[in-house]
């Protein structure tokens, strides 16, 4: 891991006061504050000394050394409202270069904030989310693509490359409270879309050798960071974090839902939440086995998700297709005993979907979720197993309005009633790619439906919306962000596959 140290690493019972004494609403802006004029260790000194005082302010003295970011709702993402509203392509493409960041210039010691520095220009999500995010950037890409905004996405990719280079893999965010853990790995999907394969395939190859690390050590039934050697020998991963302390940008809210289940490790807790926020779902009735509503029971670490497992076997699959002849007969193994192993853990053919694999009771998941359309989006399913996928989808999963997440309401956003972009543009792309062009469209217009509904009564454009009826979607720990990187860039990409009837 590298040594960059967190903000909660760096300020120590300063930065745990500020989070738990909940100074801020949302926890991420002191997480993502700059010191003024202090060091940290002077900040630490100085409050260490100033703390018990009588009359001292804690909020006076955050303000006093502290360059805050302004609240979201100082901070909009859309252009301003006129009495005709854009269309809501031309909307998209006008909110492009406002949630462009540029390049970043390197921060001097020893005042530097949470952001790691990238030397490209970059798209951001919006709202309270002021820096890239990994998986979001792949759906955001579509969309700049569509656009004809090809520069600006070949920098994103160059950005992820110097990540990769810089780290070592690909961080949740270009954040340092986010450097322990990574997300859903779309760079050998990024590149696709650029054609740039074979100039980024060391990259490739080092994100590759970041989710199996420790591999050769690994015996039958052992678990290791991101990989779990199953009783049979097979290979699979798993999410995970290097850390087990309470997140940063939420840590009070990590503390309180450690304390809901006091017969459980706290880290354990902490370690699990934090691999849910690597997952990109965060949080899931997914993760949380037999008592889907309660966050505290989130055991991330215990399951090997279909969706992870889809996505580096065709990770696996690009590097076999450029590099040479070596590293092609080495990779095209690798896919092949993945997806065996997959076939034999993580497909029901009872139940005709994709499962994850809860790998510490040997057993499939009870949990129905959009991740199982995950091998049809990358090509690995047969056709019966896309077929069955297909059924089931049109039989459980399609809701009026798109592509319903789960089919549990617990309360978190990555559950019913939400659908959410990245997953119905994974389902019409699978479902296209095995024949199943008349439900892939039905999936698409549905949701392009509801976003197009959503934006003409609120002119906003969501992170996630109610797939039930015309509503933003909700839940989870933080109010609705508008912006939004990913609903932009599919709902541009959608709009090229299916355009408007005449």
């Amino acid at each position: 891991m590298n040594q960059v140290e967190t903000p909660q690493q760096r300020y120590g019972q300063l930065f745990i006061d500020v989070q738990l004494q909940a100074l801020f609403e949302d926890g991420k802006r002191f997480a993502d504050a700059r010191p003024r004029k202090l060091s940290a260790a002077a900040l630490c000194a100085l409050y260490a000394q100033s703390k018990d005082a009588p009359g001292f302010d804690l909020r006076h003295f955050v303000s006093e050394h502290f360059e805050l970011p302004a609240p979201v709702s100082e901070s909009p993402a859309a252009p301003a409202a006129t009495d005709a509203p854009l269309p809501i392509s031309a909307h998209i493409q006008a909110l492009w270069p406002q949630l462009t960041r540029p390049a970043d210039s390197a921060e001097p010691a020893p005042h530097p904030s949470s952001l790691l520095p990238l030397p490209h220009a970059y798209v951001v999500p919006g709202g309270r989310f002021r820096e890239i995010y990994y998986w979001d950037s792949y759906f955001t890409i579509l969309g700049l693509l569509a656009d004809g905004r090809r520069d600006l996405a070949e920098g994103m990719v160059a950005n992820f490359a110097h990540l990769i280079d810089t780290l070592g893999h690909v961080p949740n965010g270009n954040r340092s409270y986010f450097l322990s853990r990574s997300q859903p790995p779309f760079f050998s999907l990024m590149v696709e879309c650029v054609g740039q394969q074979a100039r980024y395939l060391p990259q490739l190859r080092r994100e590759h050798a970041y989710w199996m690390a420790g591999e050769q050590d690994l015996a039958p039934g052992e678990a290791n960071a991101h990989l779990v050697r199953l009783p049979d020998g097979s290979l699979l991963n798993r999410y995970w974090d290097a850390l087990d302390l309470p997140r940063d940008e939420s840590l009070r809210d990590d503390v309180l839902t450690a304390h809901a289940r006091p017969d459980r490790p706290a880290a354990e807790v902490y370690r699990d939440l934090r691999a849910a926020a690597e997952s990109g779902w965060d949080f899931s009735s997914r993760w949380c086995g037999e008592r889907p509503r309660c966050l505290a029971s989130t055991a991330t670490t215990a399951l090997l998700p279909i969706d992870l497992n889809s996505l580096l076997w065709g990770l696996e699959r690009t590097i076999a297709a450029v590099g040479d002849a070596a590293t092609a007969a080495e990779f095209s193994a690798r896919a092949a005993q993945r997806r065996a192993a997959i076939d034999r853990h993580l497909w029901v053919s009872e139940l005709q979907h994709f499962v994850d694999h809860d790998w510490q009771r040997n057993q499939p998941s009870p949990t129905l979720t959009a991740a199982t359309v995950a091998p049809l989006f990358v090509g690995m399913a047969s056709q019966a197993q896309a077929d069955g996928v297909a059924r089931t989808v049109r039989q459980r999963l399609l809701k009026p309005n798109g592509l319903a997440t789960t089919l549990i309401e617990s309360g978190q956003q990555w559950d019913a009633p939400n659908g959410w972009a990245p997953l119905q543009w994974m389902a019409v792309i699978g479902l296209r790619r095995y024949g199943h062009d008349a439900l892939a469209e039905d999936i698409a217009r549905r949701w392009l439906g509801t976003v197009a509904r959503v934006y003409a009564a609120t002119g906003r454009l969501l992170e996630k919306y109610n797939v039930e009826t015309d509503l933003p979607g909700g839940g989870g720990e933080y109010a609705t962000q508008d912006g939004f990187g990913w609903t932009n860039g599919v709902h541009q990409a959608l709009r090229r596959l299916h355009p408007p009837s005449t």
